[in-house]
């Protein structure tokens, strides 16, 4: 089983942090559409990851703690043509527990991932994620990320907890329902 350490924030700026990412990786980003269906896993979670050319079954277990975590996580690659196949079957097998559809600007950092994060009816993010070495103590990739994210202005302040698809799930049972008219025309344009 492969592990990273994360962190995730909340970002105010998304174009600040696209110049300070860009600025510390010398590169401009990759842009990913990703569409994620979680399913209702008895053990950490698992989402089907749909990506502009292929899919990713994903299974990680993670502590929903702010600050530097580790992940533990397997990926299984899903040819394109098996996609909606394979979400049928798991959404029938477990049952889908939320989805997040998102765009993704990637940096590369070494071994770190840097993703700027538009999370539909969420916002802007920041996550990295420290790939670490077989046998490699989680304390070398907290301090990875720690470093990182005061190169990238992260605070203690902007951590969060969780996935993206809790913070939808929490959204969604505290805001009033829409009428009906006005449930069907939020559209927003996802571009940054």
């Amino acid at each position: 089983m492969a592990r990273n350490v994360e962190i995730k924030a909340i970002l105010s700026d998304l174009r600040a942090a696209a110049a300070l990412s860009r600025a510390l990786t010398g590169h401009d980003p990759e842009r990913i559409h990703q569409r994620d269906t979680f399913f209702m896993a008895k053990k950490g979670r698992l989402k089907l990851r749909e990506l502009d050319d292929r899919s990713e079954l994903i299974q990680y277990e993670r502590p929903d703690q702010t600050g530097p975590k580790t992940s533990n996580y397997t990926i299984v690659r899903v040819a394109k043509s098996e996609t909606a196949a394979m979400r049928l079957a798991l959404s029938r097998a477990l049952g889908i527990s939320g989805e997040v559809i998102k765009t993704r600007d990637l940096y590369l950092h070494g071994r770190t991932r840097i993703h700027l994060d538009r999370v539909e009816g969420l916002g802007d993010f920041l996550e990295l994620e420290v790939v670490l070495k077989k046998g490699e103590s989680e304390s070398e990739g907290q301090r990875e990320a720690e470093a990182l994210m005061i190169k990238l202005g992260v605070t203690a302040a902007d951590l969060l907890e969780g996935a993206y698809v809790d913070l939808i799930a929490t959204q969604a049972v505290a805001l009033p329902e829409s009428p009906p008219e006005k449930s069907e025309s939020a559209a927003g344009d996802l571009a940054f």
